[in-house]
This record gives C-alpha cells, structure tokens and sequence, in this order.
C-alpha cells in the first residue's frame, strides 16, 4: 500500500506533463490563453504534416473559387430576371445564398492552413463555426421547403402551387428556426463552438463528457439532421409515388383508346416520366445523405461513442464534404433549369450555352395535365 501511494502521485504527474508536452507539440503556435478553447481529445495526435495543411488549403482554395462563382450567379440571375421570379425559385435563391455564406467563411480556413494552426484565434474560430452553423443547417431547411414545394406542385398541380408570399414566409421561418442552434454555442449559453481535426476549422463541441453537452449534441442532431431529412425523403418518396401511379393511369387509358400513348411529346421525351421524377428524388436525397450524414455520425460518435475512432485526419474527411455540396448545389438546383440557362446564354454569350426554350415536358391525358419535370423548379 505504501508503495502505490508513493507511485501513484508520481504517475499522475507524469501523465500531466505528458499531456502537456502533447499540447505544446499540436498546438505549437496557439496563443496560451487559447489553450482552454482546444478540446483535449486533440492532444493526443501529433502535429500534422505541413503538407496535409498545404493540400487541405489548396482543395478549399479551388471549393471557394467554384462556389462563389456558381452561387453568386445564381443569386444574381434568380434576383434580378423577371421570368424567374417565382414562388419556387425563392427557395432556390435562399438556397444558394446558405451555400455561398457556407463558401464565404473558408478564407478563415484556408489562413489557417498556410499557418498550420489555430492562427486567427478563437475569434476566427467563433466567426467560422457560427457561419458554419447558420448556413449549414438553413441549407437543410430550405432543402426541405423545396422538397415540399415540388410536392405539392407535383400531386397538386392546380390548388398546390405555392404563393410567393407563403415562399417568403418559409424562408423567414427557415431563419428563425437556425438562429437557436447558431448563437447558443456562439454565445456558450448551451454548447459552445470549438476547434477541430487539425484545428484550422471550428464546429460545435461533440467531445466533451457532460450531460449538458450530450444532451445539446442529441438535440441539435435530431433538429437540424432528422426533422430535414425526414421531410425530404417523405416529399420525395410521395412524388415518386403519385408519378408512378399517373404514369400507370395514363398507359391504361392509352390501351382503353386503342393508341400507344397519350403523352403529347412522346417522340421528344428519351426517357420514361417516372424514370426521370425517381433519379431526380434520388439524386436530391442521396445529395443530402452524402453532405451532413458523415458530420453526423461524427458528432454522435464524439458525443457518445468511441472517441478514439475520431482522428484528426478522419474529422477533416466530413468537413470537406459539406463544402463540395456547396459547390453542387448550384448545379443541381439551378444549372439544370432551362429558364436559368436561356438567361445565362442572354447575359453570358460568352459562355456559348445553347438551350432552346422548348425543354420541358408534360403528360396530358383526357383534358388534365400534369407537369413532370421535376428535376427542373418553374
């Protein structure tokens, strides 16, 4: 017994100073007074090669240039041309105005990067995270609210068009609904926003042991991933649905009529309605799966699983994504819109864009109409 009381205080000592020496040799150029901003799960890693900082900032640098370019075209074309602006194209607008807040926060990175460190402080850190914050999880919202809107244009063509002022309202809800989850941390009244990975980009704290913390992690979890996610695969698995059952509807009636099809265009269309309303779906699904699951199942592993699986490169893995979307989104919401290229090709000749103004598709059948490209916001 004496030998382990005598040991034991020594043991402990040494385990501080080795913890120590860890932090220093991470966080060789951050600012002591920083020092308690940095979760201690990351002292356990070496100091990451300068080259990992070097490439991270080089990959960002070509995400910044792709998504500033694509979400500010975006933005300018929706905003100022009179044939597009709807109802629909609102959320596209809002949509791309998260995407380029998400884009206009990597300089802070990208500095940090070429530092290697935590070179803008904990005040680039908070202004980082909260932009992070605010436009990830409006992102996720507004993809939600376009999903419903194609929803109801799509099962209710004639009384479920939505009205340009219930599209402002959605999008103001959509704000206020982020505004919790962004200046709580910010303001550390409930989590708090921390460095990670390689600690030049800040997220909110999924590491810290505490009831308060888990809980905070569990909460923001179900309110910015589920309750968007669900939505989302909902109004999409309804419009597959109702396109598949039109699709049956009209094949029966063309077979009651004795003729091959009542599609008017049937001659133009390369591919069956419903093929094209399911890849869509599945796209815009697999879209967001792709971009928050992996920062998901980060924070939840961090908050209540095995640390030790969350290395500094693994975390830097879900942070990239999230970005790359950011750069896609414009493509996928927009570009693909015949009405947003004939404005381009208008505005931009330069950028030989050749689109004729007859892209788009309907199904008629016995006086009724139903518009069936969903793949494109009118």
């Amino acid at each position: 017994m004496a030998f382990v009381n005598i040991t034991a205080p020594l043991a402990q000592a040494r385990i501080l100073e080795s913890m120590s020496h860890s932090r220093q040799n991470l966080a060789w150029n951050v600012p002591k007074e920083d020092l308690i901003h940095i979760p201690e799960h990351w002292f356990m890693y070496p100091e990451p090669e300068a080259s990992m900082h070097f490439l991270l900032a080089l990959i960002y640098i070509g995400f910044f240039v792709m998504a500033v370019l694509g979400n500010g075209l975006v933005i300018w074309i929706f905003s100022t041309s009179k044939s597009l602006r709807t109802a629909s194209n609102m959320f596209v607008v809002n949509l791309a105005i998260c995407d380029f807040i998400m884009m206009a926060k990597t300089p802070i990175f990208i500095y940090n990067s070429f530092y290697q460190g935590y070179a803008t402080g904990h005040l680039g850190c908070q202004v980082f995270a909260f932009m992070g914050s605010m436009s990830g999880i409006g992102a996720g919202m507004t993809n939600a609210c376009i999903a419903y809107d194609r929803y109801t244009t799509i099962t209710r063509p004639f009384d479920g068009k939505i009205t340009r002022t219930k599209s402002l309202l959605m999008i103001i809800f959509v704000w206020i609904y982020v505004c919790p989850w962004a200046f709580l941390p910010l303001l550390e009244v409930w989590g708090r926003f921390v460095p990670e990975g390689f600690l030049t980009s800040c997220t909110f704290d999924y590491l810290t042991n505490t009831y308060d913390n888990q809980m905070f992690v569990g909460v923001i979890f179900f309110c910015s991933y589920v309750i968007p996610m669900t939505m989302i695969i909902y109004f999409y698995s309804q419009i597959v649905s109702k396109v598949f059952s039109h699709e049956k509807a009209l094949r029966e009636q063309a077979k009651k009529m004795n003729v091959d099809s009542l599609r008017s265009n049937q001659q133009q269309a390369s591919e069956s309605a419903e093929l094209r309303i399911a890849k869509a779906a599945i796209a815009i699904c697999s879209l967001f799966v792709a971009s928050w699951t992996p920062y998901a199942v980060l924070a939840l592993i961090g908050a209540f699983g095995n640390q030790s699986l969350l290395t500094p490169g693994v975390t830097m893995i879900p942070a990239c994504a999230c970005k790359l979307v950011a750069c896609i989104d414009p493509y996928v919401y927009a570009i693909s819109h015949p009405r947003y290229r004939l404005e381009l090709q208008k505005r931009l000749p330069w950028l030989a864009i050749k689109e004729s103004s007859g892209n788009e598709t309907q199904s008629v059948a016995t006086g009724n109409s139903t518009t069936t490209t969903a793949t494109t916001t009118t």
